[in-house]
């Protein structure tokens, strides 16, 4: 009987360390998430701010036209960014990238829209200045886009069809785990990437494929390139932050595609219209840019209220 009890006793002891580890483990998480949550809010604010200060400096020096133009390039590029997130969310379900690894992906997803985007806004500035009738063809693009983006049915949640998935995972080779936070790995003596690099290739094809629609959208509010490059520029480096706040709350923003349509329509109508010299202004389209890609947040969270 006495061994018994002992015996009892133990396996209690037992039971009451792993809750223990468990309940510790889990306090961790949730403190660590917490940290990085406050952590993202803070740079979100201060991209935020740096960008309001810069446009202000930018006006100080240059004018409210070219302040104007800035703050229309940049309110447009960071709605877009918003949007292209939740396929950034899709990316990471679908490849099942550890929560650990996802701000890695990101930042060199960044790194290379970066690079990416300054390339294309410098030969679209040179191919506009030589050719007037491009206009015609980038706003024949974003209306196309617009189109879109009110008429597909598509069940996009499923990326196992999809074009840009399906060309990277023929080309590149790609062991069947991850290997921490590595991309290349040795696997029987052969150098393979691991789903890590998988992830970083299909989500820099996807912001080339987003590209195609930002910067033709810009283009349509400013010809100076080096403001449709900084109302980039200031877009893309809070997204990874950004990511962190609002992965979770993407399918809540339901009227922000709608609204982006909207608003990629009308500047596509605006680039036609200047084209045949019936030029909008700067500020009207920025007050149509603000008040559709507003009125399309304001709208998701009163229905989410409901």
């Amino acid at each position: 009987a006495e061994s018994k009890r002992i015996s009892s006793q133990s396996y209690d002891d037992i039971v009451n360390i792993e809750k223990s580890d468990t309940s510790s483990s889990a306090s961790h998480l949730e403190t660590t998430q917490a940290h990085q949550y406050t952590s993202s809010v803070r740079t979100v604010a201060l991209c935020v701010c740096t960008a309001v200060a810069f446009g202000i400096g930018l006006g100080l020096k240059d004018g409210v036209g070219k302040a104007t133009e800035f703050f229309a390039g940049y309110i447009l590029e960071q709605s877009l960014s918003v949007d292209n997130l939740f396929v950034f969310v899709l990316i990471f379900k679908y490849f099942k990238v550890p929560i650990m690894y996802q701000n890695r992906v990101l930042s060199y997803g960044i790194a290379g829209a970066v690079v990416f985007r300054l390339t294309l806004i410098l030969l679209g500035a040179a191919t506009l200045q030589r050719f007037e009738a491009v206009n015609l063809l980038l706003a024949a693009i974003l209306l196309y886009s617009s189109f879109k983006l009110f008429t597909s049915e598509e069940d996009d949640s499923d990326l196992s069809d999809n074009f840009v998935v399906k060309t990277c995972q023929r080309f590149i080779p790609v062991t069947s785990s991850y290997d921490g936070n590595h991309f290349i790995t040795s696997q029987g003596g052969v150098w393979k990437a691991t789903p890590l690099l998988l992830t970083v290739a299909v989500i820099e094809l996807s912001d080339i494929a987003f590209a195609v629609d930002s910067i033709p959208a810009v283009f349509g509010v400013t010809r100076d390139p080096f403001i449709v490059f900084t109302s980039n520029l200031f877009a893309i480096l809070g997204l990874r932050s950004l990511y962190t706040l609002i992965s979770e709350g993407m399918s809540d923003l339901e009227y922000l595609q709608p609204a982006i349509g909207i608003v990629l329509g009308f500047i596509g109508c605006k680039m036609i219209s200047d084209f045949f010299g019936f030029h909008v202004s700067t500020e009207a389209s920025l007050g149509v840019v603000a008040t559709c890609l507003s009125g399309g947040v304001l709208l998701s969270l009163v229905k989410k209220s409901d």
